[in-house]
């Protein structure tokens, strides 16, 4: 079986380039998603950052307030860190006993892993390939601002803790390119999944 990294820099496109890939037939799994699990209450990152940063992330109903704790983290690169450190080592292993359950089942399936900051996490040699989605900063700082309660001293605060693209360019097998129509994402991508099954075969 095959393990993909799947990365690139805030509002790149990963989510949508993933999709694709699933819907190709791939597994897909999002590291933010499970981000999100092992903090909820009762999750195994929720106990330890509430203790590192305190009652005040908390919402009312005793779940994670993710925006109190982003303006927590996101302005103190020690304090990011050390956020990183709690949530990263259960969020990998969830990610590894999602891949050995499905290589139990699919032998010659190809797993993808979407992560934002694989590359910086050190998770580049848990893969057999990485695929780095990239567009122009103006355009991930556009798309960003579309999101929901976007603020851009957030964004742009985000992308400043990010590896630049072309940096994280580097240590790519593929890279697609967004920052045209979606149809030419589309187009890569499936040119992408084309190249992974034959290493597969």
């Amino acid at each position: 079986m095959l393990k993909v990294g799947l990365t690139g820099g805030l509002a790149c496109g990963k989510t949508f380039v993933g999709e694709e890939l699933e819907r190709l037939g791939c597994l897909l799994i999002q590291a933010d998603e499970l981000g999100h699990e092992v903090l909820e209450p009762g999750g195994e990152a929720h106990a330890a950052v509430v203790r590192e940063f305190g009652p005040g992330i908390l919402a009312e109903d005793g779940r994670i307030d993710r925006a109190a704790l982003a303006a927590q983290a996101f302005g103190d690169p020690e304090r990011l860190a050390r956020l990183n450190s709690l949530v990263h080592p259960p969020v990998v292993r969830r990610e590894e006993r999602l891949i050995e359950e499905y290589a139990a089942g699919h032998p010659d399936g190809i797993a993808v892993v979407e992560a934002a900051i694989l590359i910086e996490a050190g998770g580049r040699r848990r893969f057999d390939r990485m695929i780095v989605v990239t567009c122009d900063e103006e355009q991930q700082l556009e798309r960003a601002m579309r999101r929901p309660g976007a603020v851009e001293a957030d964004a742009r605060a985000r992308l400043s803790h990010q590896m630049p693209i072309e940096e994280k360019r580097k240590f790519a097998d593929f890279v697609i390119d967004t920052s045209g129509e979606k149809e030419d994402t589309l187009r890569q991508t499936r040119a992408v999944y084309e190249a992974l099954r034959r290493l597969e075969s």
